[in-house]
């Protein structure tokens, strides 16, 4: 009750209703406390996430379902997103993700990416360079052990920025590179995909992991564990 009581305080006196873990979602306000736990959460409400995104103006088509592996793999929750308010534009294209990755990645481009990039760039993003998102494989590629949120639509990897007058920035070139801006950047993004995303894994990570960023939304419920590496 004194932590609910808190919270309450707090948002109000931010005027901050997203800080609050009961408050409707809405992607065209900037993240919140929450953010990430209610996007994830969208994967139990199909027909809810569509209507968050025509609310917002991202215009997006359903897939249709997909069962693989006895029921391990598949989705019946994919978008395509194909214009509107989400301008970005995925490279390889044609790319389909479970409604909630969808979700995330609108307000990564509206409040993460496209900032940072005018911040240290002075120009806008206009492409990003993917390594896809379904995948019907296990963590890592094993033969064996836990399913991959790719498996489910619910990841999406992404490999690099092109920025609209054709500069390129590249996870596995510029994370560790000589270009002190083409780092920052990465950085502000990996970081504020933290706010919007349950896992957020970078070359930080681990090896397997040097050439992209993994941002999934796996619903762990609101209190549940999160990962930002």
């Amino acid at each position: 009750m004194l932590l609910a009581i808190g919270f309450a305080i707090y948002a109000f006196v931010k005027s901050r209703p997203q800080d609050l873990p009961w408050t409707p979602l809405d992607l065209a306000e900037k993240p919140g406390m929450f953010t990430s736990r209610k996007l994830a959460a969208l994967g139990d409400d199909f027909a809810g996430c569509r209507a968050l995104l025509e609310k917002a103006g991202v215009r997006h088509t359903a897939l249709a379902p997909v069962t693989a592996q006895g029921g391990q793999c598949g989705y019946a929750d994919g978008v395509r997103v194909t214009g509107g308010a989400a301008r970005l534009r995925y490279v390889p294209v044609n790319l389909g993700v479970a409604c909630p990755v969808a979700a995330g990645m609108a307000m990564l481009e509206w409040n993460v990416i496209q900032p940072a990039a005018e911040r240290h760039f002075g120009e806008r993003v206009r492409s990003v360079e993917h390594f896809g998102s379904y995948n019907c494989r296990r963590l890592y590629g094993r033969g064996s052990g836990d399913w991959s949120q790719h498996a489910t639509a619910d990841a999406i990897d992404l490999a690099g920025f092109v920025l609209a007058d054709g500069r390129r920035i590249s996870v596995v070139r510029d994370w560790s590179g000589q270009d002190a801006k083409k780092a920052a950047f990465l950085r502000d993004v990996r970081d504020g995909a933290c706010g919007l995303f349950t896992t957020v894994l970078s070359p930080d990570y681990n090896a397997a992991h040097r050439d992209h960023f993994h941002l999934d939304q796996a619903n762990r419920g609101m209190m549940g564990w999160r990962a930002c590496r």
